[in-house]
């Protein structure tokens, strides 16, 4: 389970992030000061959500102890909008940034961007089986060696499942991590992308299906394929 440190003194906003996050199925720690945001530090910490405007001293304070004890990927919390907080926050080793008030759909797309950056890095290429592999370099997804030319919503897809096999994401988190087109972005595009995935692996092999549907939750790629 990915655990998420929350560094923040609003209960409101403690309470919000809470059920938003363990919906999806992280673990959430949460310390209302900098100081025992510090001494919460671990190392099975995969990133920390970090407010600015914290009572006992500024995030920017926390952030610069943190780099010194670990690179832990840390999102800025604040009401701040101002571009030399950005900047300030950014040089000083922050991942990324979010201004409250925020909507729990636009912090959790932020935090599986980063995880995405930090967590189970895929190397230029990976195999499954001998029989299925993709090329990161070139974007490509093969089945037996042949290409099979898929669309980049539906590469891209590929690509999310070849990060985490076994791993089954919902339709928002797969909308989440692919699309980058607001107006394209609706639970039935996810079934018709993996439907189309599935017809260029049926023109190939009418008996190979890596992809797993488990009803009322997602999709994903099958551990053993």
């Amino acid at each position: 389970m990915i655990k998420i440190l929350l560094i923040e003194d609003e209960p409101g906003i403690q309470e919000t992030i809470q059920i938003a996050l363990e919906a999806e199925g992280f673990s959430l720690s949460i310390a209302p000061t900098g100081i025992q945001g510090l001494q919460m530090l671990a190392d099975d910490i995969s990133l920390i959500l970090l407010d600015i405007g914290l009572p006992d001293q500024s995030g920017f304070e926390v952030l610069k102890s943190i780099r010194k004890a670990a690179s832990i990927p840390v999102i800025f919390l604040t009401a701040r909008s101002s571009e030399i907080d950005k900047v300030l926050g950014l040089e000083i080793g922050a991942d990324d940034y979010i201004v409250k008030p925020f909507s729990p759909r636009e912090l959790l797309a932020r935090i599986r961007a980063i995880l995405r950056r930090t967590q189970n890095p895929l190397v230029l290429e990976q195999k499954s089986n001998q029989k299925l592999r993709i090329s990161l370099d070139k974007k490509l997804v093969y089945y037996n060696g042949k290409n099979l030319n898929l669309s980049p919503y539906e590469y891209k897809t590929m690509e999310l499942f070849f990060k985490w096999p076994g791993r089954i994401f919902t339709r928002e988190e797969i909308m989440d991590s692919v699309w980058t087109e607001p107006e394209d972005s609706f639970d039935r595009a996810v079934d018709t992308v993996i439907k189309n995935i599935r017809a260029r692996f049926k023109e190939m092999d009418p008996n190979f299906d890596p992809i797993e549907t488990r009803r009322g939750q997602g999709y994903g790629l099958k551990e053993t394929i």
